[in-house]
């Protein structure tokens, strides 16, 4: 499977490409709006793995190219650049590309985070008012740091939260994210569950920042 990480080359969209890289066999491709920083992007990546002895296929491309690739789709952009992106890969999906929003709009005062919700409802809504009708939209990978996701040497059990309305989009993701070393999908349902989820992300920051010892902190369920 080829799997496409749209803004691949900031810090969420280069931890998950890591992870991927290290604990999958997947076809794995970086975009950019600018191919180049792609390139160079896929190419570190790629020789942190080979580094340690792995032999990951990872390449580079614009944006619209890596989409066009890709079977899995992820919007590994800032919830403010999330609707400009989709909007430039539009003609690019199909019915058989599952696109996955791992967004989360926030902002900052001098308590702390919060969780910013667009009037669409969801940060993911919106990705769904953007996206062509007939492809899937499935939300995941909210929750988890950047930091300690793109640290292959830390070992980690955490959870990642799914929703979606297409449910064969969503095993799709499920069987994906499950495939990373520590980390466990739940399924929590239909996009009419997006604000639940992505508002937990400002509430992890925060307790991250004011107790020691729990930086880039993940949840688990039990």
């Amino acid at each position: 499977m080829r799997i496409a990480f749209l803004g691949g080359t900031g810090d969420i969209g280069a931890g998950l490409a890591l992870r991927f890289g290290r604990d999958t066999d997947h076809e794995l491709l970086v975009g950019s709006r600018d191919p180049e920083k792609a390139r160079a992007s896929a190419d570190e990546y790629g020789a942190e793995l080979e580094d340690r002895g792995l032999d990951a296929t990872i390449k580079g491309f614009e944006n619209a190219m890596a989409a066009d690739r890709a079977d899995v789709v992820v919007l590994a952009v800032p919830a403010y650049h999330l609707v400009d992106t989709v909007e430039a890969v539009a003609d690019r999906l199909d019915p058989d590309t599952v696109l996955v929003s791992p967004a989360v709009g926030m902002k900052r005062d001098e308590s702390g985070f919060h969780y910013n919700r667009p009037g669409a409802g969801s940060v993911a809504a919106l990705a769904a008012e953007a996206k062509p009708d007939d492809v899937p939209l499935v939300g995941a990978f909210h929750n988890l740091p950047a930091g300690g996701l793109a640290d292959l040497d830390r070992a980690f059990e955490w959870d990642t939260l799914v929703f979606g309305d297409d449910a064969d989009a969503k095993s799709t993701v499920i069987g994906i994210a499950g495939e990373v070393d520590g980390l466990r999908p739940l399924d929590i349902g239909g996009l009419g569950n997006a604000a639940e989820v992505e508002s937990v992300t400002p509430l992890l920051i925060n307790v991250a920042m004011e107790n020691d010892g729990l930086h880039d902190l993940g949840v688990q369920f039990r």
